[in-house]
């Protein structure tokens, strides 16, 4: 018996750490901006950018981790469980 594999999907985000408030703010070219209201400081806007994209795409934390761009606004974050298309139509209906 063989299961279809999980989907998985990564999504490069453009990050504005230090806003007034964690937000989605729409797609600028291949990229999703976001907005978090934590500083670049320690990994709180990493962590802010999990949080607000896990309750945009109504999915758990877990699910969602960064796999390039550590330290910088740009990002490449890899979603477990959603390919691109679902992970898409779930951004645009949380914006």
């Amino acid at each position: 018996m063989s299961s279809s594999p999980t989907p998985s999907t990564f999504l490069s985000v453009r990050v504005t750490p230090a806003a007034g408030r964690d937000a989605v703010l729409g797609w600028q070219g291949d990229a999703l901006r976001l907005s978090v209201a934590a500083p670049a400081q320690r990994g709180k806007a990493n962590e802010a950018v999990i949080r607000l994209l896990a309750g945009a795409l109504g999915v758990p934390r877990q699910q969602l981790r960064i796999v390039r761009g550590q330290t910088a606004r740009r990002k490449v974050i890899a979603i477990e469980g959603l390919d691109e298309a679902e992970a898409r139509a779930r951004l645009d209906v949380a914006r």
